[in-house]
């Protein structure tokens, strides 16, 4: 049973690198992680089947840096609390586009807490994300939605093995660099070879080379698919290959990666914006840290960070060491909170415009959903 936990020593060692440290698009992710993690590439390729099969990795997969193929948000949405499960299976199951699907809380009534259902969504460039949600609002009995985009990206990371070692304020040695947000457009040929990179591997997949049967499937030679993979990450669309793990469930022995998942908010002062998200994406707790403008229902904060662990407490010390640098920094901020995850669902985002236009078409025309 130990073979198939994120706990045991080698699959430890193999997630500390597959998780998060494989940047960009590799030829060979596999062998790339065996180099880096000095764990011999056939039990690479063994434990992460094993690991993969038992539900304990919920997927693998080439990321992409999705705010640079489409528009998106995080939205948060009001909505009953009688009609909350039905809103979040609907998002979850039903909308392609809806990615991260949560219900949030806070620990005390504050400015934005009766949002209590949060999602991303991306929509394919040129379309409205508030035509979307309306009609995710006809279906759902959300009452009102507040859509907020990033303006930049200063950590997007996963790494949950690895974070379980880092103290409160560990940081790295320079201020996080900011990603601007800015749309990329696209050919026909990239759209293949995109969406055949992007597709979450199978287990029979997990092997060396895994890109040959890729090009097959985008119709494509080898080597033309290795260069427009090569030219996409060199516009900045390609993201890291990843091992996802099963982070909100337990895995089959019971053994949970994390038990809390913090947002975190800040207001700082109008202008300090990228150098605040320097000051706080350089944490290496944060998976995520955006600058989003949460506007008056949510006290005017302006950044925003994700952290997960097993400690409440700790999770707090993380947040209190963050707030302590960007005071030591000089950068006062006039309100904060947490909203705390609750029940989470993950999915890829889709990008396609051809799969956005049917479901669009499909859910507008259908009658909204009848709760009871």
């Amino acid at each position: 049973m130990s073979q198939i936990e994120h706990t045991d020593p080698l699959n430890a060692q193999i997630l500390a690198i597959s998780e998060d440290k494989i940047q960009g698009f590799v030829r060979d992710p596999f062998v790339e992680i065996a180099q880096k993690s000095g764990v011999p590439l056939e039990s690479v390729l063994e434990r992460i089947k094993t690991m993969l099969a038992a539900g304990t990795i919920r997927r693998v997969r080439q990321t992409l840096v999705a705010t640079q193929l489409a528009e998106g948000a995080l939205v948060a949405w009001r909505v009953p609390e009688e009609k909350l499960n039905s809103a979040f299976d609907f998002m979850f199951q039903q909308d392609p586009f809806s990615g991260h699907v949560v219900t949030r809380s806070t620990d005390q009534k504050t400015p934005g807490s009766e949002y209590r259902l949060w999602t991303t969504l991306k929509v394919p460039t040129g379309e409205p994300m508030e035509r979307h949600c309306e009609v995710l609002m006809r279906h759902t009995g959300c009452t009102k939605f507040k859509l907020m985009p990033a303006h930049g990206i200063f950590a997007l990371g996963v790494g949950h093995v690895r974070r379980k070692t880092i103290e409160p304020g560990d940081k790295s040695p320079e201020p996080a660099r900011m990603l601007k947000v800015a749309t990329v457009q696209l050919s026909d040929l990239d759209w293949q070879v995109l969406v055949a990179l992007k597709r979450e591997f199978a287990v029979d997949e997990i092997t060396v080379n895994p890109w040959a049967r890729r090009a097959e499937e985008a119709g494509v030679d080898f080597e033309t698919f290795i260069r427009t993979a090569e030219s996409l990450q060199e516009r900045r669309v390609i993201g890291r290959f990843s091992t996802f793990l099963e982070h909100v469930k337990p895995s089959q022995g019971g053994v949970r990666v994390t038990r809390f998942n913090a947002l975190f908010h800040w207001a700082v002062p109008e202008g300090r914006e990228i150098e605040a998200g320097a000051e706080v994406g350089r944490h290496e707790v944060l998976t995520h840290c955006y600058w989003r403008e949460g506007g008056p229902d949510f006290n005017n904060v302006n950044i925003m960070a994700v952290a997960h662990g097993t400690e409440k407490e700790r999770v707090f010390a993380h947040k209190r060491a963050i707030d302590e640098h960007l005071i030591a920094c000089g950068i006062p901020f006039s309100y904060t909170n947490v909203f705390w995850g609750g029940r989470s669902e993950i999915k890829p985002s889709e990008i396609s415009p051809a799969v956005h236009r049917e479901w669009m078409e499909k859910w507008s025309a259908a009658e909204p959903v009848t709760f009871a």
